[in-house]
């Protein structure tokens, strides 16, 4: 029978532990010590029904990675922002900083939040150079003058939305490949960022989305941009010991 682990009594098990594995033959212990050592780590994590990147986990305190817009006014990286924070498995919101600019605050564990600000600065950039090259080619040529700020939102809109819908496809691949190996440490990670991201007791304001016009060829000439963009931020979560996020 496994036991119910409080915070508290996690707090003493990860001391216990970490005073056993500091029991090793480089530290002078016999070799007979330290097997007993190691065997004993096992046995209390088996009693709690824990791993080793479980305890360090749970013992993890969460981060905020703030990502500057220098912008006063929304961008088009604001439609992708909550895709970013779900595929990270950390949370987000927009705040003005001193200047009043617009800027996300990804808050969650630091692997996960250095992987999201990665990925904002990817995307936002990305936006940018595509929508610069789109300006050049010849189906933007063929918009009116009036036409040509509705086919820029509407090209960025796009964009945003098609890479927003691969983070999403990514993270359910994932999760699934993460749910069959039988451990729990993505529910785990979550319900440590949730009991962190409660304490800071923030007055969370959600916008609805207002509906707006867009020109179909360029919000898909955007997806299409959208979806050759390659996503592999080749950053990982060494201390929880989980896939690299992005692979």
């Amino acid at each position: 029978m496994h036991q119910t682990s409080t915070p508290a009594s996690l707090d003493k098990l990860k001391l216990r532990i970490q005073a056993l594995r500091s029991k090793t033959i480089a530290n002078g212990c016999t070799e007979d010590e330290a097997l007993s050592a190691a065997a004993k780590v096992a046995e209390l994590l088996d009693r709690h029904d824990l791993s080793l990147s479980d305890v360090e986990l749970r013992a993890s305190s969460c981060e905020r990675r703030v990502y500057e817009t220098f912008r006063k006014k929304r961008i088009p990286l604001d439609d992708c922002v909550g895709a970013i924070a779900h595929f990270c498995d950390c949370r987000v919101w927009r705040e003005k900083n001193a200047a009043g600019d617009n800027r996300y605050v990804f808050f969650g564990l630091g692997a996960d939040v250095e992987v999201a600000h990665y990925l904002a600065e990817l995307i936002d950039g990305a936006v940018r150079a595509d929508l610069g090259r789109f300006k050049t080619s010849v189906d933007y040529g063929r918009f009116r003058h009036q036409e040509r700020h509705l086919a820029n939102a509407s090209f960025a809109l796009g964009m945003v939305a098609s890479i927003a819908d691969k983070l999403v496809a990514i993270k359910a691949g994932r999760d699934q490949v993460n749910e069959s190996t039988g451990r729990g440490l993505l529910v785990l990670e979550t319900s440590v960022v949730d009991a962190e991201f409660d304490k800071l007791d923030l007055k969370m304001r959600t916008q609805r989305s207002a509906s707006r016009m867009v020109s179909m060829t360029a919000y898909e000439a955007g997806g299409a941009a959208g979806a050759s963009l390659a996503i592999n931020p080749g950053l990982g979560k060494s201390q929880s010991g989980t896939t690299p996020k992005g692979r």
